[in-house]
């Protein structure tokens, strides 16, 4: 509903606006109340999962959440204890029509670098990124996984995906260093 209604303001199709503007309040409070779990103090994968997925670290991105707020926060934290491993992030560790994943997702290491950053642990985000930079090939490229052992890149190659995450990455590094 976001990008609807600012499609409709940049159209000037204001008749829908007030209704989609309403919409909008009612899904985000429904997903506040409902997909935050008090037991894994995160935002999780569906209502009333315990699963963590990593896709809730673009909540902040998305407008949804301010990183200073302190369930995103605890989000990044529990992904970070639950999917994060040495740096490479699982988008989510339960089973799926694949069966349960057995490599890193690479956007979702980037979105969870970009997170940290936020949150203001840029120092431990620095090192992650360097670290996963050094996992591309001889020209710079990233594929859709990378094996969390042998650091081989996997899947889909080269990943237009993992390589907007790299970027929305590295500039909010940049917006980092200028703001402080």
């Amino acid at each position: 509903m976001d990008r609807a209604i600012k499609v409709g303001e940049i159209l000037g199709r204001n008749e829908p606006l007030k209704d989609w503007k309403t919409l909008r309040a009612e899904i985000y409070e429904d997903i506040y109340q409902n997909s935050w779990s008090e037991e894994v103090q995160a935002y999780t994968q569906s209502y009333g999962s315990k699963d963590l997925d990593a896709s809730t670290l673009l909540m902040e991105q998305y407008g949804f959440i301010k990183a200073t707020d302190s369930r995103f926060i605890s989000t990044v934290q529990a992904t970070e204890k639950e999917l994060c491993r040495d740096g490479l992030m699982y988008r989510y560790k339960n089973q799926d029509d694949f069966g349960e994943p057995s490599s890193s997702f690479t956007i979702c290491s980037f979105w969870f670098i970009d997170s940290l950053n936020k949150i203001g642990e840029t120092k431990k985000a620095r090192k992650y990124f360097d670290q996963l930079l050094s996992y591309s090939n001889h020209l710079g490229l990233f594929s859709e996984d990378i094996d969390f052992e042998t650091k081989r890149l996997l899947g889909n190659f080269p990943q237009a995906y993992s390589h907007l995450a790299l970027i929305e990455t590295a500039i909010n590094f940049s917006k980092t260093l200028k703001d402080s």
